[in-house]
């Protein structure tokens, strides 16, 4: 049977930065526009103009197209308008892609602090337009755990279109796509824009991110994309811990390891816990494995976002199992997060010093470092470069000041 009408996005009660779209198929080639929104008086026309524009794109006639708007941003506007055309016209292919942000800038850095990801649904456009504000390390657009099964392709849209047009600011802007096979669809929309990491979720060999690698490959050449997308594999299984050392190692493009352990725990078939006994053996996995590949390991998210003193102490304690970073599921853990892994008095004190003897080596052409009567080895020399750039940034010493 023909399908006759499709919708896309949201409407009722505390819906908000959303819209709700109806398409119906009418006889004629006429258009029929019954468009109602929360800002007529200030952006009706424009908001006609912009339907009448994705319209005309897709050359549609014989249609009505119903409208509630609900203070959506264009980028919103133009997704759900979208996704109801290829719900009622399945053969259409092409992409109406907004204009890109000139505020949007792509820069694919391994070296760089992961302490704060904050997990954002990506079917949400509420969550998404103000993010940056908060200023996480990183910004994951969700396309997986989040996302309803019948609402993937609307999500998908979405968050095209969220990469294009949301400035976040000095957040590195991560996309989690859906779990492979579907999450190799995920890629054809995303790679080619402003996104810098991709997660691969429930990871359990390495051919699962060999096979996202070359279809990243693929589609970089063939977007013409010059900035190589980053990877962080995402593991949840006993599976994927007992093969972690060889994900690790999978890809050129890897650089964090991180764990989820909701699934994790129900996979092993126990609960988890507070004190996360059942989960230590998996959280020490990770790191090894991790840092088998000079790789930065990540711990899990904290759920229960009303108890601060909790994450504090679930991020300091993953922060002396060698994570370098914490997933967080609402705006108000970052903060937490950032000073949990803030560098104590004594690490920088040593760092510091460790910094000084760098200098003196060099000032003698020695390649050899010592601290006293102890001999520095590059690892450590490392962990204190990081340090003193961790403290700088967060204002606990002065740029430059290494004494």
């Amino acid at each position: 049977m023909e399908t006759k009408s499709a919708t896309c996005g949201r409407k009722g009660e505390g819906v908000r930065s959303d819209c709700f779209v109806k398409i119906e198929k009418i006889s004629g080639n006429s258009i029929e526009l019954d468009i109602s929104s929360k800002v007529e008086r200030l952006y009706g026309d424009k908001i006609r103009e912009d339907v009448l524009q994705i319209l005309n794109f897709y050359n549609l006639e014989g249609i009505k197209l119903t409208l509630q708007d609900f203070g959506a941003l264009p980028f919103v506007l133009f997704a759900r308008i979208e996704c109801a055309i290829k719900r009622l016209f399945p053969e259409i292919k092409r992409d109406f892609l907004p204009p890109l942000n000139k505020g949007v800038k792509t820069k694919c850095i391994r070296e760089r602090f992961r302490r704060s990801r904050l997990y954002l649904p990506g079917n949400e456009p509420k969550f998404m337009i103000n993010a940056g504000i908060h200023k996480p390390d990183g910004i994951i657009l969700d396309l997986e755990d989040s996302v309803s099964p019948d609402e993937k392709d609307a999500a998908r849209i979405l968050v095209r279109n969220a990469l294009r047009s949301i400035n976040f600011y000095e957040s590195e802007k991560m996309v989690r796509i859906n779990q492979l096979p579907m999450g190799l669809g995920d890629l054809e929309e995303i790679v080619p824009q402003p996104v810098e990491l991709i997660l691969i979720p429930k990871c359990e060999t390495e051919e699962d991110v060999i096979n996202v690698d070359k279809k990243i490959s693929e589609l970089e050449e063939k977007s013409g994309r010059k900035e190589k997308i980053l990877l962080m594999p995402i593991i949840e299984s006993a599976k994927g811990i007992m093969n972690a050392y060889k994900i690790a190692g999978a890809s050129k493009r890897n650089v964090a390891l991180t764990i989820g352990l909701e699934d994790y725990t129900a996979d092993i078939g126990a609960e988890r816990t507070e004190e996360g006994r059942e989960s230590f053996y998996a959280r020490s996995v990770i790191v090894n494995a991790a840092k088998s590949f000079h790789l930065q390991a990540i711990d899990t998210v904290y759920s229960d976002v009303s108890n601060m003193e909790g994450l504090k102490k679930a991020t300091l304690e993953a922060k002396s199992l060698g994570f370098e970073g914490k997933g967080c599921i609402h705006p108000r853990q970052i903060k937490v997060i950032h000073e949990a892994f803030k560098p104590t008095e004594k690490e920088v004190e040593k760092a510091m010093k460790i910094a000084k003897a760098i200098e003196e080596a060099k000032k003698r052409g020695s390649g050899v470092i010592s601290l006293g009567s102890k001999m520095v080895d590059p690892p450590v020399v490392k962990r204190a470069e990081r340090i003193l750039k961790l403290a700088k940034e967060m204002g606990l010493i002065q740029e430059g000041k290494n004494d």
